[in-house]
């Protein structure tokens, strides 16, 4: 049977026939949906981990215990969880070992544009890395079996357009392998320096084994076609290359990119006359070619900065057959992604607004958007739960200068699970004066509304506890005087919060409650209400758009608020200090 899936889906799908029976991960673009679609097979146990470095921490644990597990993450999320990942490789596995990394070329939604194939090297595991949905599936079976064959975890790389992008899979069956039977062993098992010493010449031995493999495994294969030109490459940057050289050239196409397969490279080289080695970001592959002595073409060509595309790579190597891109004059104006209209964040952020000496630190989520006009609130972003812990430096940067700046360090309650406790400990132990800002609008949103330790309901649908913000903070040491949970809908009391925290002189808490308007119960049940402008009443002062409400807008001389796009959380309303707003629906 043939159907039509994206990368991601094919992932679960291959993970689901190779008999996997645990997975875990942090939702992250472009890996969310693995761990989504894992979650409908009932043979595997899949769940949402607060954070990448306990996924894997699971999974590892699961594999010593003696089943096929897989940890998926997108780039970022594997310096979390580099920890494990590192003594993992010493120790091995017991059950086949996976872990997913999805890498964002490009940065369509992420900080950085970091390659995370220099991790394989660095850590000393097998990795693999598909270039279409089939091989998304297949590769992810041969993973498997290759973590067990090596006793290795190993790392399949993938990128956003691989994880998006949609092929023709042809479906197996799934194939029980079972749990294998776990044997106590601690030298193989419990990582101290006596120990990993000697792991460490195992690791050795065993990168020598995998790169005989590579040379010979079926992940890497030529593709002879004329010999004028010979291409080396992987994943993606295959298929762009295939779409630009077609038959003009042949290919070596390496799925097995760690080891690297040295006798399979040479012989490839000797036989054509030109060699390119066409890449996205770092000069991976073409590295490991020039070390071995073989002349090539690469990023002296192709850009290191940003995805390839077959245009690209056409302008690169073949300017003169470049061929003509159909152009239009009119282009599509800027949109910036904003605080959706109706959103609980809004609130705060607004009331943040009005004190000209605080600086901001924010965190990975919708709460960056804090930063857009009109509302100018946040100065720094670095990477989840930096909110706080960027916070607690700064604040003491500032107290060492002498500044009077007030730090407040802003986290969303998901984000707040992943890394941001740590950071608020860090506060309450060195007795830091800043505010942190707890955003709880119970869901992971801006990947797309999952579950997470505050939400009731596990990945897998199942009820759960819900963690409790407030009494976490409290647990942590902050003192209850030094606490305020608030609507953020509501104006007053979020002002009245605000103006408290700011006085503090204690590490001080904000917590906003009010679920997201984008989760389908709360559309629903808020679908009747909207604001509206009284026009003779409006100064045309122009206050209420100042709160950002994408919403409202100033139209051919007066302000108006989109009725299909307003939800009535009436912000906007409160904002109005002449009464010309008025809430209706309720």
């Amino acid at each position: 049977m043939k159907t039509i899936m994206t990368g991601n889906e094919a992932i679960a799908r291959g993970a689901y026939e190779a008999g996997c029976t645990v997975a875990a991960a942090y939702p992250g673009t472009p890996s969310t949906e693995i761990l989504e679609n894992m979650a409908q097979y009932k043979e595997i146990y899949s769940e949402w981990a607060p954070n990448e470095k306990v996924a894997v921490e699971v999974v590892c644990g699961a594999s010593i215990g003696g089943a096929r597990s897989l940890a998926a993450m997108k780039h970022v999320g594997l310096n979390v969880a580099a920890d494990p990942l590192f003594t993992i490789a010493y120790e091995g596995v017991n059950g086949g070992l996976v872990i997913v990394t999805a890498d964002d070329p490009g940065m369509h939604s992420s900080q950085n544009e970091q390659d995370n194939r220099l991790y394989a090297p660095f850590a000393k595991v097998a990795m693999i890395e598909p270039s279409d949905s089939q091989e998304c599936k297949d590769f992810v079976k041969q993973a498997f079996e290759i973590s067990e064959k090596f006793d290795t975890p190993v790392l399949f790389r993938v990128s956003t357009r691989i994880c998006h992008s949609k092929g023709l899979v042809e479906l197996g069956e799934r194939m029980e392998v079972g749990v294998k039977e776990y044997q106590k062993n601690i030298k193989k098992y419990v990582m101290i320096p006596a120990h990993s010493r000697i792991k460490h010449h195992e690791v050795e031995d065993r990168l020598a084994r995998m790169q005989e493999y590579a040379n010979r495994s079926p992940l890497n294969r030529i593709e002879w076609g004329k010999k004028k030109i010979g291409i080396i490459t992987s994943g993606i940057s295959y298929q762009h290359a295939k779409e630009v050289f077609g038959e003009k050239a042949s290919y070596l196409k390496i799925g097995f990119t760690f080891p690297l397969p040295d006798k399979m490279i040479r012989k490839f080289a000797k036989v054509v006359d030109k060699l390119y080695v066409i890449e996205e970001n770092e000069p991976y592959l073409e590295n490991y070619v020039r070390m071995l002595g073989i002349d090539c073409i690469g990023k002296e060509f192709i850009p290191r900065c940003e995805e390839l595309s077959p245009q690209i790579i056409r302008r690169a190597l073949l300017p003169s057959e470049n061929k003509e891109v159909y152009e239009v004059d009119i282009q599509a104006p800027s949109r910036p992604p904003v605080l959706c209209p109706g959103c609980p964040h809004r609130g705060i952020y607004y009331a943040v607004s009005k004190y000209k000496d605080v600086v901001a630190t924010g965190d990975i989520g919708c709460y960056t958007l804090g930063m857009m006009p009109p509302l100018n609130v946040t100065d720094v972003v670095i990477c989840m739960g930096a909110g706080i812990s960027a916070g607690l430096g700064f604040q003491r940067a500032a107290m060492k200068a002498g500044r009077k700046e007030k730090i407040f360090g802003f986290i969303g309650d998901s984000t707040f699970f992943h890394s941001g406790i740590t950071g608020l400990i860090d506060a309450v132990y060195n007795n830091t004066p800043m505010v942190v800002v707890i955003l709880d609008n119970s869901i992971t949103a801006m990947t797309g509304h999952q579950e997470n330790p505050g939400t009731g309901k596990t990945l897998m649908g199942e009820p759960a506890p819900v963690v409790d913000i407030e009494a976490l903070v409290k647990a942590v040491g902050i003192k209850a005087e030094n606490i305020r949970v608030v609507d953020p809908y509501q104006l007053e009391a979020t002002q009245k919060a605000v103006k408290e925290a700011y006085d503090a002189t204690e590490p001080f808490v904000i917590i906003t409650k009010q679920p997201c308007v984008l989760i389908k119960e709360v559309q629903k049940r808020r679908a009747h209400l909207s604001c509206r402008i009284d026009q003779e009443k409006c100064t045309k002062c122009r206050a209420c758009i100042k709160t950002g409400c994408p919403a409202i807008a100033f139209k051919q001389g007066q302000v108006e608020i989109e009725r299909d796009m307003c939800n009535g959380c009436a912000l906007c309303l409160q904002v109005c200090k002449f009464g010309a707003i008025e809430k209706v629906g309720e």
